[in-house]
């Protein structure tokens, strides 16, 4: 499998995991700002997901 495609899986997971972190771990206040939104939980996973893909 062509590398950037792995890359790419890794960001998509960490994505998904983070949106499902986001949906699954509200907080009520809306000041943890991993678990404040799905979207913005979806934006740090795929963050991490990044740089865990490129680290490797």
């Amino acid at each position: 499998m062509n590398e950037i495609v792995k890359k790419m899986a890794v960001v998509a997971l960490g994505a998904a995991l983070g949106a499902g972190m986001g949906y699954f771990g509200r907080c009520a206040s809306g000041t943890c700002p991993l678990t404040s939104t799905p979207l913005r939980g979806a934006v740090y996973g795929a963050i991490l997901g990044l740089l865990f893909a490129i680290s490797r």
